[in-house]
């Protein structure tokens, strides 16, 4: 009787504790959005207010008045992002597929590599990047921003542990047997079963090329390829300086995409991450 007392106490404490979290990471972006309709004067008055205004039209006016594209920088954007999250899903799911069912000499090598490649930060190669891209004369080509996600070793890892502990050899042999080519079997036996892996690493894949603001400040210099991200680093800059309020709905119009993406797959996140993470 005492335990459950004490297990229902337990239980109140950690709800309260989960809202008040949940509350915390939500309030910045209420905040964002709400003052995306204040004007200037009253987010100087007031810089924090839950209850929006009427100056969203005006914002917005403002905003388009100047430098910022957002339908460009959306497009560009959602064509990069999604671009480069298709090659890093499958190629990433075929090369753990190839260590997972295959047994040869340099497996455990060639997959310490990858991890160790993992370590390595994408700045520290920048320099010898762009050369590259210079003297290929592609310094303004999404290419280069999309075929570079095909070695996510991030990616690689996730899959492996997801089919240690999800995908049967079982299923593999059946297809050799029955004479599928190994391209047919991953395309029509394995890549069903990832389906919940896939869904997360693609959240997470799409976020991170959506947000990704260094490599291509580094390689456009043509305003009409600007992402979402370089356009909102442009929201910093005089012409905006004292336009909160268009600053702030530059920003919502930027994060709108993210959160839509979120609550469309977020189921898929706890289940896909938690399969992920159990070695069988």
């Amino acid at each position: 009787m005492i335990k459950t007392k004490q297990n229902k106490a337990l239980m109140v404490v950690v709800y309260i504790v989960c809202i008040i979290l949940a509350i915390l990471s939500v309030m910045p972006f209420v905040i964002m959005m709400v003052n995306a309709t204040r004007s200037t004067t009253q987010i100087q008055q007031h810089a924090l207010s839950l209850i929006p205004s009427t100056y969203l039209k005006s914002n917005l006016k403002i905003l388009l008045g100047k430098s910022f594209h957002p339908i460009k920088g959306f497009f560009n954007s959602l064509l990069i992002s999604t671009c480069s999250t298709l090659c890093a899903l499958y190629f990433s799911s075929l090369t753990a597929y190839g260590i997972i069912t295959y047994n040869w000499k340099m497996k455990k090598p060639f997959f310490r590599f990858i991890m160790g490649v993992m370590m390595i930060p994408g700045q520290c190669t920048m320099i010898g990047f762009y050369q590259m891209c210079y003297k290929m004369h592609m310094t303004n080509n999404f290419l280069m921003l999309i075929l570079p996600a095909i070695a996510s070793p991030a990616m690689v890892f996730f899959m492996k542990q997801y089919m240690e502990a999800t995908l049967s050899m079982e299923i593999v042999q059946s297809g050799r047997i029955d004479g599928a080519k190994e391209f047919r079997i991953f395309n029509s036996l394995v890549i069903p079963i990832l389906q919940p892996a896939i869904a997360t690493q693609a959240i997470f894949s799409f976020v991170a090329s959506w947000n990704n603001l260094f490599t291509p400040l580094v390689l456009l210099t043509d305003q009409d390829k600007y992402t979402m991200p370089i356009m909102v680093s442009l929201l910093r800059g005089d012409i905006y300086k004292t336009e909160y309020g268009s600053i702030y709905l530059g920003l919502t119009l930027t994060v709108l995409p993210l959160i839509i993406v979120y609550f469309l797959l977020s189921k898929y996140i706890v289940a896909g991450v938690a399969l992920g993470g159990v070695k069988g």
